[in-house]
C-alpha cells in the first residue's frame, strides 16, 4: 500500500509509525476545528471555515504532493497543509484572530479569513525563492471554483517546461516538468461553469493535474440533488474518461473514509499525472461535515436525523481508528492517548497563538491610556477625556480600532490646548505603521515595480515615413521579445495558427513553435487562469482575450484572484501576468469595447493601460517584461491598418507607465482622452484652432496608474479649462479620470469654469458605422462641446450655434 521510490514495502513498524503520525495529524486537525468554532461564538474570532470531515483524503493526497508540486485549493484544505509541514497550530489560529503580522501568520497577514492557505514563493524583497526545493501552495479565494483557472495554468507550467528548452532559470521553477498541480473542491462548487471550463480546457491540454472533489452531499444547506446531475460529478464527467486513441481524463472514484483505498488512489492519480502528464479526477466520496457549514450555523436545521447518524458513523477519524484497531496497528487505549495529547496540543497552541495576536495590542491600548491621562490633567475637559480613558481601560481584549477611535475621539476635546500636539503625533504615527498593515503590497514594492524602469524612446532613421502597418510594428516587436525572453509565451483564441485576428502574431507560431505561442478554446476564463498560474510559476505569459467586451467572462478571475494576489499574500506571491486585449469603436453592441469604468474599479491591483497606437502599445509590453507586475493592455481594434514610422529598436524601446504624453500644446483649453478617440480629439483641435480656439490635448495612456507626475494639472493651470473626452458610459471612466484631476491633483483650484465631461451615450452602440456616430463622441460633438464652454466665457466671440 505505502510503498518507498524503490518499490521495498515498508517493514511493519515503519508502516505503523507512519499511520499513527498520520492518525495524530487527523485528530489534530479537527481539534483545531471544534475549538477554531469555539473561538468564534466566544466573539474572540470573526468568522470561521473549517476542515473537518476531510481529514483522512488529505492525508493520503499530501503523501504524494512533493517539493515543486503546486496546490490550488479549496478552503477546507487545513489537514493538507498540516501534513505537508506548512501550517502549525499556532499559525491555524492566528489566522482565525486575524493577526497581521506575517511572521505569526504567514497565509495572508490577517488579510483573508482562516481557511485560506498559502505558501511564500518570494522573499522579502520580492525575489523568486527555489521553488523545487519547497512544497507550493498558491493564495487560496473565496469565491466558489475560483481556484480552478488557477490551477490549469499551475500544471500547464509544467508542461512548458518539460517541452520548451532555455527558459531563463528554469532549474528554480521546476524539475523538467515533473511537477503536479494539486487541485481541491467541494462537490457542490462543481456546479459552477469556471469548473468544466477548467475541466475541458485540462483535457484538451493534457496536463499534470490531479483534481479532487471532496464529496459530503451538501453544498451550505443545499442537497447535492439540487447541485449535480445524477447527484455525482464523476458519473456526468465519464465521457471525459480518457481512452485508447484520444486524451482525456483518468476518473477514479474512492471512499473518504477508507484510508488504505485512498492511499493506494492517490499513488496511482500522482504517478499518472507526474510520469505520463495525465489529469486525474478523484471523486472522493461518503465524506462528512461534522460542524456544518460554517461558524455562522449548524447543519442540524437542514439534515435529516437518518444523515445525522450515518455521519457520526461514518466519520472519517472514527472509520480510520476502527481500521488501525482491526489490523493491530494500536489498541483503543493507545489511540486514546494520541488523542489526549492531540487535544493538550491544540489547547495550548491556541493559548499561545491568542497570547502573541493580543499582547501588544494590549501594549498599545497601555501606552495611549498614560498618555491620555497625562493630556487630561492639563486640560479644561479632563472629566470627559478620564471618561474615554475609562472606558478603554475597561476593554479586556482590545481592538486596534478601539484604541485609535479613541485617540481621535479626545484630541477634539484638546484642539486648542498644549497636549494636543503629542497626541495628534501619536496618531499620526500610530495610523501609519497600522495602516501598512492592511493596505501595503496593492502592488509590487519590489525593485522590478513598474517604476524601475527606465524609459527609452522608438529610435528612426531620419528619413522614416509613416508607412507601416500598426499591425506589423506590435508583430515585429513581439518578434523581438519571444528571442530576447524564452520564458514569454501567448495565447489565447486564434493566436497561435493565424497569427490573431488582427495579425498581430502573424507567423509567430511558425517560428518559436506552438507551445509558445497557442491558439485556445473559447475559454475566457480559464485563459486569464491559465496565465495565472503560469506566471506563478516563474514564466511570462502574455493570455490574450480576442476583444475587450470578451474580457467580462474573466472579470471574476481578474478581480478576486490576479488582482489581489500581491495585497492578499501580504507580497509573497506574485504573477506578473500580461493581458493582452482590443477594443474602442467598433461596431455593435458587443463589439464596442469600452466598459472601461467597469474594469477600473473591478481590478484594482493590475494596471490598466491604453495606448493610441501600435508603437505605444508595443512599448509597454517591453516595459511590463522587465516588471514584476500584471497589466491589462488595450489595443485599439481600428489601429492595426492605420500607418505608423517603423522603429529600428524593437524590443527596447520603453512606454512610460503612469505618464501622460501631451500631444498638442494649447492655452485656451486642456483637453484629455485616451485610445482610438484620441486621434477624433486631434482632429476637432485641428479645427477649433481655425476659428481661434487654442486647444491643448493630452493622451492620458496609463489609467491605472494614473498620471504620477501630475501633468494634467499643471495644463490645467494654464488653460484654466477641462474637458474630458471619453467613449466609456456617462459617469463611466469620465468620472475616474475627473476624480483623479479634481481630488487627487487639486485641480479645481485652477478652474475658471465648470469641468466638463464627454461620453458616449448611456446605451451601447448600434450597428454600423452610423452606429458608432450616434452613439459615441465625434469630431463634431468635441467642436460643438469645447466651442460651448467657449461661448460660456466670450459669448460675443462664439455666439450659440445652435
Amino acid at each position: 500500500m505505502i510503498l518507498e521510490k524503490t518499490t521495498k514495502a515498508l517493514t511493519f513498524e515503519d508502516f505503523k509509525t507512519e499511520v499513527l503520525k498520520d492518525y495524530k495529524t487527523a485528530v489534530i486537525s479537527r481539534e483545531c476545528s471544534l475549538l477554531g468554532r469555539k473561538e468564534v461564538l466566544t466573539g474572540k474570532a470573526k468568522f470561521g471555515i473549517f476542515g473537518d470531515g476531510k481529514e483522512v483524503p488529505q492525508l493520503a493526497m499530501a503523501k504524494f504532493f512533493k517539493d515543486g508540486d503546486f496546490r490550488s485549493g479549496y478552503y477546507r484544505d487545513q489537514t493538507f497543509m498540516m501534513a505537508i509541514g506548512k501550517l502549525t497550530i499556532k499559525q491555524f489560529f492566528a489566522g482565525l484572530y486575524g493577526h497581521t503580522d506575517l511572521d505569526y501568520e504567514p497565509m495572508s497577514a490577517g488579510r483573508q479569513m482562516g481557511g485560506h492557505f498559502v505558501t511564500h514563493s518570494l522573499n522579502e524583497d520580492g525575489s523568486w525563492k527555489n521553488l523545487t526545493e519547497q512544497k507550493n501552495s498558491s493564495s487560496d479565494i473565496s469565491p466558489t471554483a475560483a481556484q480552478m483557472p488557477r490551477l490549469l495554468g499551475l500544471a500547464y507550467a509544467s508542461k512548458i517546461y518539460r517541452h520548451v528548452s532555455g527558459i531563463t532559470n528554469a532549474t528554480n521553477f521546476s524539475n523538467e516538468g515533473n511537477e503536479v498541480a494539486w487541485g481541491t473542491i467541494g462537490n457542490a462548487s462543481t456546479s459552477e461553469g469556471i469548473f468544466f471550463e477548467t475541466i475541458n480546457a485540462a483535457g484538451v491540454l493534457q496536463v499534470p493535474m490531479v483534481m479532487s472533489v471532496w464529496d459530503d452531499e451538501y453544498g451550505i444547506s443545499v442537497h447535492a440533488k439540487y447541485q449535480t446531475t445524477k447527484e455525482s460529478i464523476s458519473e456526468i464527467l465519464k465521457g471525459y474518461q480518457r481512452e485508447e486513441g484520444t486524451n482525456g481524463f483518468e476518473i477514479l472514484k474512492v471512499k473518504g473514509w477508507d484510508y488504505a483505498d485512498l492511499v493506494a488512489t492517490y499513488e496511482k492519480a500522482a504517478n499518472l499525472a507526474r510520469e505520463e502528464h495525465i489529469p486525474v479526477l478523484v471523486h472522493v466520496s461518503e465524506l462528512t461535515q461534522p460542524q456544518g457549514h460554517s461558524s455562522s450555523g449548524s447543519h442540524e436545521r437542514y439534515k435529516s436525523t437518518e444523515r445525522l447518524n450515518w455521519e457520526k458513523e461514518y466519520d472519517c477519524i472514527r472509520q480510520m481508528r476502527l481500521w488501525m484497531i482491526a489490523i493491530n496497528i494500536a489498541s483503543p487505549e493507545e489511540l486514546d492517548e494520541i488523542d489526549a495529547n492531540a487535544k493538550k496540543e491544540v489547547i495550548e497552541g491556541k493559548k499561545e497563538a491568542w497570547k502573541e495576536f493580543i499582547e501588544p495590542i494590549i501594549s498599545e491600548q497601555k501606552e495611549l491610556i498614560l498618555l491620555l491621562e497625562k493630556v487630561a490633567e492639563s486640560s479644561q475637559n479632563k472629566t470627559k477625556i478620564l471618561q474615554y480613558v475609562s472606558i478603554l481601560k475597561n476593554i479586556k481584549d482590545p481592538l486596534k480600532k478601539e484604541i485609535l477611535s479613541t485617540a481621535r475621539k479626545v484630541i477634539r476635546l484638546i484642539v486648542n490646548e498644549k497636549g494636543k500636539t503629542e497626541l495628534a503625533q501619536w496618531i499620526q504615527n500610530y495610523t501609519k505603521i497600522t495602516q501598512r498593515k492592511f493596505s501595503s503590497h496593492l502592488h509590487s514594492e519590489s525593485n522590478s515595480n513598474i517604476h524601475s524602469v527606465e524609459v527609452v524612446a522608438p529610435k528612426y532613421n531620419d528619413n522614416t515615413l509613416a508607412d507601416t502597418d500598426g499591425r506589423m510594428i506590435v508583430r515585429d516587436n513581439f518578434d523581438a521579445l519571444f528571442s530576447k525572453y524564452p520564458e514569454t509565451l501567448v495565447f489565447g483564441e486564434d493566436a497561435g495558427n493565424i497569427g490573431d485576428v488582427n495579425q498581430g502574431l502573424e507567423g509567430m507560431q511558425e517560428k518559436y513553435g506552438d507551445l509558445r505561442v497557442t491558439d485556445a478554446g473559447i475559454r475566457e476564463a480559464t485563459i486569464i487562469g491559465q496565465g495565472i498560474g503560469l506566471a506563478l510559476r516563474g514564466l511570462r505569459p502574455i493570455a490574450e482575450i480576442q476583444y475587450l467586451d470578451y474580457l467580462l467572462y474573466a472579470i471574476q478571475i481578474l478581480s478576486d484572484d490576479l488582482a489581489t494576489l500581491q495585497y492578499r499574500t501580504a507580497g509573497r506571491q506574485k504573477a506578473p501576468l500580461i493581458i493582452r486585449t482590443r477594443g474602442h469603436r467598433l461596431e455593435g453592441i458587443w463589439h464596442s469595447g469600452s466598459p472601461m469604468g467597469m474594469i477600473l474599479n473591478a481590478i484594482r491591483g493590475i494596471h490598466v493601460l491604453v495606448p493610441r497606437n501600435m508603437t505605444q502599445a508595443a512599448g509597454f509590453y517591453n516595459s511590463l517584461l522587465e516588471c514584476d507586475e500584471p497589466a491589462l493592455v488595450v489595443e485599439c481594434l481600428n489601429g492595426y491598418r492605420l500607418k505608423e514610422k517603423a522603429p529600428l529598436n524593437y524590443g527596447e524601446f520603453k512606454t512610460p507607465i503612469g505618464v501622460v504624453e501631451t500631444l498638442r500644446e494649447g492655452k485656451d483649453i486642456t483637453l484629455v482622452s485616451y485610445g482610438s478617440t484620441l486621434r477624433l480629439v486631434e482632429q476637432a483641435a485641428v479645427e477649433l484652432s481655425e476659428i481661434g480656439i487654442d486647444c491643448e490635448v493630452i493622451d492620458i495612456q496609463s489609467l491605472l496608474p494614473f498620471d504620477i507626475n501630475k501633468d494634467i494639472v499643471k495644463s490645467i493651470a494654464k488653460t484654466n479649462r477641462l474637458l474630458i473626452i471619453d467613449e466609456d458610459v456617462p459617469g463611466g471612466a469620465s468620472a475616474y479620470i475627473l476624480q483623479q484631476i479634481l481630488e487627487e491633483q487639486d485641480g479645481y483650484s485652477y478652474l475658471d469654469s465648470k469641468p466638463q465631461t464627454l461620453t458616449s451615450k448611456a446605451h451601447r452602440p448600434a450597428y454600423g458605422t452610423d452606429g458608432d456616430y450616434f452613439s459615441k463622441p465625434s469630431t463634431e460633438d468635441i467642436f460643438e462641446k469645447v466651442y460651448a464652454m467657449m461661448s460660456e466665457v466670450h459669448p460675443n466671440q462664439y455666439p450659440d450655434l445652435y
